[in-house]
């Protein structure tokens, strides 16, 4: 009677049917990729918000250091300090948008169209050296951000900015690879 519920063919079978009607089969080499490439997207957008908050603690220390609290006879800070914390904040959200920018890109679409005109495999393998760059860009602004001030980051605005824009062309570079539109 209960032979059924434990004949390995039968069980075997209805799990093939399952994931098949899912659209998943975890055994496949594409959702092995798709599954990697998410994971390193989310550790390098870990590494940028560990960069954005060594930028937030550097503009707060900033602040208290060259603002000041208000007094009688300064009630207002100077304003190149307030400025400057502002110039960090900005650079603090620019992280930040490129972070979010990071984690909403999309991986090649798991469905019959795709897998039909474009081989997933392919496209996900070339996926890999854009993701390599893109953490080693993420580690190394996170690296050069970490324990620094904010008077050296104001001071090195120009490279930080270098380093931003290089994160945001891997991930253009990226988007052109999903797009079939790589060079």
């Amino acid at each position: 009677m209960a032979s059924d519920f434990y004949d390995e063919g039968v069980l075997r079978q209805a799990a093939i049917n399952l994931f098949n009607g899912w659209g998943y089969n975890f055994y496949r080499i594409e959702n092995q990729l798709r599954a990697d490439d998410q994971l390193v997207r989310s550790k390098a957008a870990w590494l940028l918000g560990m960069a954005r908050s060594s930028v937030e603690r550097a503009e707060s220390e900033y602040r208290r250091t060259h603002c000041g609290t208000p007094s009688r006879e300064k009630p207002f800070p100077d304003p190149s300090a307030t400025a400057a914390a502002q110039q960090l904040e900005r650079l603090a959200a620019n992280i930040g948008m490129v972070g979010g920018r990071l984690q909403s890109q999309p991986v090649p679409e798991n469905d019959r169209m795709t897998q039909r005109y474009r081989r997933e495999a392919d496209t996900l393998k070339a996926l890999i050296g854009s993701d390599e760059r893109l953490v080693g860009q993420c580690n190394l602004l996170h690296a050069m951000l970490d324990t620094r001030n904010g008077e050296w980051m104001l001071d090195n605005l120009v490279e930080i900015g270098q380093g931003l824009t290089a994160i945001q062309e891997t991930l253009r570079h990226r988007e052109a690879i999903l797009l079939d539109r790589a060079e």
